[in-house]
């Protein structure tokens, strides 16, 4: 009599089982994966247009743009700091540029055409724990209400 060689339907469904977990786990590692690629993006994104914005603050405040009293001495606009400001202390009257380009904000899904609409503006009137646009613009965040890696929400960073 010959012995029948070959797998049972237990082995099997046992090594699937195992292919099942190890797939899943693959699959929620390349996902913390791909939320730390964003969330690296949106750090240098912030960090990019932030030190644009002190740039901008610090050449106001050594005289090179002019400003009115009443200004708080930040840009109106972001798109500012990418076309330039004419600088009050050259005698060619050459522009002072804080940007190439504005960065996008990588968590944005939306389909603005504008790069500078995808950040949340906070104006240096408002409050930090309400920020809101105004007259000029003081800090940018991501307005969105999801949870970082961290634990904290990626409007606060």
């Amino acid at each position: 009599m010959k012995s029948c060689r070959g797998f049972t339907l237990i082995e099997l469904l046992v090594t699937l089982a195992v292919v099942a977990v190890l797939a899943l786990f693959t699959a929620q590692v390349a996902e913390v994966a791909v939320q730390r690629a964003s969330e690296a993006e949106l750090r240098r994104a912030l960090r990019e247009i932030r030190d644009a914005i002190d740039a901008y603050k610090t050449a106001g405040d050594e005289g090179r743009i002019t400003r009115t009293l009443q200004s708080s001495g930040y840009p109106k606009t972001l798109a500012l700091l990418v076309d330039g400001v004419e600088d009050a202390k050259d005698p060619k009257k050459a522009k002072i540029y804080f940007l190439r380009h504005i960065p996008r904000n990588p968590l944005d899904t939306s389909q603005a055409e504008d790069a500078a609409d995808t950040w949340g503006k906070r104006a240096y009137s408002s409050e930090p724990s309400d920020p809101h646009e105004g007259d000029d613009v003081y800090d940018v965040f991501a307005p969105s209400d999801a949870i970082g890696l961290n634990g904290v929400a990626y409007r606060k960073w």
